[in-house]
């Protein structure tokens, strides 16, 4: 049983109470008493509202299942289709000429264009390494990675061939970033060089040389007597990029955080990088290792003055969304906190700390807490979240429109609504970002009844994608966000796939996005690069702010297959590929509390999956079951089949518990058959509601 205190009417977890009293509100100066009774009395507002706002998401599906069951089997006629979704408010009137008014943003943000992570608040180690990202090794992610076209590395210490081709290649990203008035980086003997723009050199480091390229820092390191160094002409023993240059510290969907103590440890990590003392100790190839976070990077400028720039990524922290509840905290009434209000509070409770200057480095330099609040619903429920961090802002004594927001557009109602989304929260805005997996697990739930979904995976091919990508640029474009707010574009999901990255992901800068989420701060290096060679803020945005914005019916089409007819081979093709990826993820979540990892696809790929991939999974095999495409029994035939086989790619993990022939004790396989046999019925087709309830479960018997 947890340990409560009555705090204000409140009964929180005595490990909350005592961490919020002693390590969050005693540093900023907040009284316990006062801050339980407002935090009591915001809860009394804007609990009922977040109630209110979900069961409208239910009314509204629930209408549109209707309409669709009504029109069964007949193609979507686009105008009354759009009619209908205005009538019932699904769609509402756009909101005409405004720009946003946010300020006080940070330049990582607001003028500079580059990579972005995301990491699991749970993981301190993976915390530590995100944050540390701001700063990476061209020549560590060339070497060990297939990025570099080269012959693998020989034996177990360093390869001089290898290691020159590695070099080569940084000589030739040299020459795109920062040309030489005459010759090449290849034939330099020394840094002592003519650059053909020379306001590119920035100063010297300890270590080397600092220059500048579209707003990105680049250390070319010196060391002559370096493994590296001594085969060099120049010297140079290493190409340092700045990269990562924000990180997302996520509560959501790449954790499983199901209780009071998932959630304490979650905030606590998050303190930690906030104060700047969060450490982890750890064992890594027979030695024992502590990660701490970096310091800022210093250097003497052209004039000689002292100078520096910060060693680690800005951060923002992803609160939970409107759905989910947690018995952290109970209600008056018995019943469990909205998860996202707490995390709203408690969070920018922790960040008071660095807005108060206590913190060892700081995180944002103008004084701004930023929150990332996902699968948020239309402009209703941007609206909620306004009015709530209105009141998180006057509950702890800050200015307003210090806690600023970043809207994720995944879901279809507010893809639709975007201008109006934003206009919502137009004066703390600093972020949109297209999350193509949760809006595509939406874009299937809402049309659940409307048809049988065309394959997984060509859905990454449908008319509404293009449209849904194209018109987040062009809304917040439009909206004034460039030069104020990030426009982000979603994750590279094969973080051994570097090759690949580094071909297809250069499309992101292209559309006018100044960030887009990679899987790793190898990654994050790697992708920096191309924003040296794509100037975003200076070429692009303005580009593409002079074209129109695309209209709705692009966006609306609904995938539908109707009239196609599968061979028995594609449809159990399909089912095994979904069940694969489907019990491959559950397996962790439910039985070892992992929210995100590498996961071998069926093919045995590497693939990073959090609770977005499963959401598309397990609705696709609701949605063909529900109309028929397959049985019941060929989907439980899938699922014991690709249970053994993730049971055999798991068969190294010593904590891994097997699910084949264990289909009444396995809790995790029989989570995952819920969220297949019981996805229709599923909110919004979200799976936290089942997972949370089957992880609990597995947490109780342990």
């Amino acid at each position: 049983m947890t340990d409560r205190i009555e705090c204000a009417g409140l009964k929180v977890d005595a490990g909350l109470a005592t961490f919020m009293e002693t390590e969050v509100l005693q540093p900023i100066g907040l009284a316990a008493e006062p801050f339980w009774g407002g935090f009591a009395e915001l809860l009394s507002r804007f609990a009922p509202r977040n109630r209110e706002l979900l069961e409208k998401r239910n009314a509204l599906q629930a209408q549109i299942d209707e309409w669709h069951l009504a029109r069964a089997g007949k193609p979507i006629d686009m105008e009354e289709y759009r009619a209908f979704l205005s009538a019932i408010g699904y769609l509402v009137p756009e909101p005409g000429d405004f720009t946003v008014g946010t300020t006080n943003v940070d330049p990582e943000i607001a003028t500079m264009a580059g990579p972005q992570l995301v990491v699991p608040s749970l993981n301190a180690r993976f915390l530590l390494n995100a944050a540390n990202a701001r700063w990476g090794s061209l020549y560590d992610a060339y070497y060990g990675t297939d990025a570099l076209d080269a012959p693998a590395a020989e034996g177990k210490g360093y390869d001089p061939k290898r290691g020159a081709a590695v070099i080569a290649a940084g000589r030739a990203f040299l020459d795109k970033a920062l040309p030489l008035a005459q010759g090449s980086w290849k034939d330099a003997a020394t840094l002592d060089l003519a650059l053909a723009h020379p306001d590119q050199r920035v100063g010297t480091t300890e270590n080397g040389v600092l220059f500048r390229s579209n707003g990105l820092h680049i250390e070319v390191v010196v060391d002559p007597t370096s493994e590296v160094g001594k085969s060099d002409r120049a010297g140079i023993s290493d190409i340092v990029l700045e990269s990562a240059l924000t990180t997302i510290v996520d509560l959501e969907d790449s954790v499983a955080a199901v209780d009071a103590g998932d959630k304490t440890l979650a905030y606590a990590n998050w303190l930690g990088v906030i104060r700047g003392d969060l450490e982890d100790t750890f064992e890594k190839g027979g030695e024992t290792l502590t990660r701490k976070l970096a310091a800022d990077k210093a250097y003497t400028t052209a004039d000689g003055r002292s100078a520096s720039l910060p060693g680690r990524s800005l951060l923002f922290v992803r609160n939970v969304g409107h759905l989910m509840t947690n018995p952290a905290i109970l209600l008056p009434d018995g019943s469990e906190v909205p998860e996202g209000i707490m995390d709203a509070v408690v969070t920018s409770a922790i960040s008071t700390q660095d807005v108060r200057g206590t913190g060892k480095f700081g995180n944002s330099r103008t004084g701004s807490i930023y929150i990332v609040k996902p699968k948020m619903h239309g402009p209703e429920e941007c609206a909620f979240t306004n009015d709530m961090f209105d009141a998180v802002e006057d509950l702890l004594g800050l200015d307003r429109h210090t806690v600023k927001v970043g809207v994720m557009d995944e879901e279809r109602r507010t893809s639709a609504n975007l201008a109006a989304c934003i206009a919502a929260v137009k004066d703390r805005i600093v972020f949109i970002n297209t999350g193509f997996l949760d809006r595509t697990g939406d874009e299937i739930h809402t049309s659940m009844r409307a048809g049988p979904m065309i394959r997984k995976g060509e859905i990454k091919g449908s008319t509404w994608i293009k449209a849904y990508e194209k018109r987040n640029v062009a809304i917040g474009l439009k909206h004034g966000l460039s030069g104020k707010a990030q426009i982000g574009k979603g994750m590279w999901a094969a973080p051994d796939r570097m090759a690949a990255m580094l071909a297809e992901k250069i499309g992101h800068p292209q559309t006018g996005a100044n960030t887009a989420w990679v899987p790793s701060p190898t990654a994050a290096t790697l992708h920096a690069m191309h924003y040296h060679e794509i100037d975003v803020f200076g070429v692009v945005q303005p580009e593409k702010q002079a074209e129109a914005i695309s209209g709705l019916d692009e966006l609306l089409q609904v995938p539908l297959a109707l009239g196609t007819n599968w061979s028995a081979e594609e449809v159990r093709e399909e089912l095994d590929n979904n069940a694969q990826g489907l019990l491959g993820y559950v397996v962790r979540w439910i039985d070892q509390g992992v929210g995100c990892s590498k996961v071998p696809d069926i093919n045995d790929i590497g693939l990073m999956e959090d609770r977005a991939t499963l959401r598309i999974s397990s609705q696709h095999m609701a949605n063909w079951l529900l109309h028929g495409v397959c049985s019941e029994e060929q989907v439980l035939d899938s699922l014991k089949r690709m249970a053994a086989k993730v049971d055999a790619q798991n068969a190294g993990d010593p904590l891994y518990e097997p699910m084949a022939d264990n289909w009444d004790s396995s809790l995790a396989f029989q989570a995952a058959c819920d969220l297949v046999f019981k996805g229709v019925e599923q909110p919004n087709g979200y799976t936290e509601p089942l997972l949370h309830a089957w992880r609990l479960k597995k947490k109780a018997a342990e």
